[in-house]
């Protein structure tokens, strides 16, 4: 079991791969670790993620609380959002918070991606919803990814970001990770005409190699409300799993391709 100044050492680590790969800009950004149910490490607010050194990581308790950090830091005006995800997810031990730029632009958008185009992202994300925009440092973003946390590992921030968990901070880093690179498959492959997405057998069938890999997490593949309903699943709500209306989105495949594309070139100004 690592300790803490090595977990702090892996948050720096993390921090200089999130600033590096472009996940953030200047000081954005933010994740933390459980150490138990009333410790909890973060990065400070106010600093580059991608310069930091041990003796900036901060710990609060589960309100957000101070409990340690050196003199000149303070803990991410972010922590709300993260206890709040800490509060319903018992099963997760981390928390990152990034601006990746592929996967923010389609939160700019409004565009969840739902869209089963690789059997990675199907395996390892199912899809990934948009909560509503909220005030940053406010309680408004931990309300609105609330209703999302059940079924989902990961959350568009609508005109914000993206957000990540799981359990252990290496591994919500790499959800990420693999956000950011299914949105850039997405974008990209607009560019060619439009995907060519897995048909439902296709799908159900690496939902299916997912429960035999007994991966952690909580994934549409075993808790999608709209599946355990008999409906389409997760990939074909809309990103509407998390709230109390789910519905399949209307039109043809290239109809859902070609509205997509236009909204996020109205939206880029393209």
């Amino acid at each position: 079991m690592q300790n803490e100044y090595e977990i702090k050492k892996e948050m720096c680590e993390i921090g200089r791969r999130v600033y590096n790969r472009g996940m953030v800009a200047a000081n954005d950004g933010n994740f933390s670790v459980k150490l138990n149910d009333h410790e909890f490490l973060c990065t400070p607010t106010g600093v580059s993620k991608g310069f930091m050194t041990p003796e900036y990581i901060c710990k609060v308790d589960e309100n957000g609380n101070v409990l340690q950090a050196n003199k000149g830091f303070r803990p991410s005006s972010e922590i709300k959002m993260h206890m709040r995800v800490y509060r319903e997810r018992p099963d997760v031990q981390s928390v990152v918070h990034a601006h990746p730029l592929y996967a923010t632009t389609f939160a700019i958008a409004g565009i969840p991606l739902t869209q089963p185009i690789m059997p990675e992202a199907v395996i390892a994300l199912g899809c990934v919803p948009i909560a509503k925009y909220g005030t940053p440092s406010t309680m408004e973003i931990p309300d609105a990814i609330e209703p999302y946390l059940q079924h989902f590992d990961a959350v568009l921030l609508e005109n914000h970001g993206a957000l990540a968990y799981s359990d252990s901070l290496l591994s919500a880093y790499h959800k990420m990770e693999s956000l950011e690179f299914y949105a850039r498959l997405l974008w990209q492959s607009m560019q060619v005409g439009g995907p060519q997405e897995l048909n439902d057998e296709q799908v159900q069938r690496l939902y299916e190699l997912r429960r035999q890999m007994g991966l952690p997490g909580k994934h549409p593949a075993n808790l999608c409300p709209n599946a355990k309903a008999g409906k389409p699943s997760c990939h074909s709500c809309g990103g509407n799993c998390g709230g109390s209306s789910a519905a399949a989105p209307e039109g043809t495949d290239a109809d859902l391709v070609a509205s997509i594309t236009k909204k996020v070139m109205e939206q880029l100004g393209m």
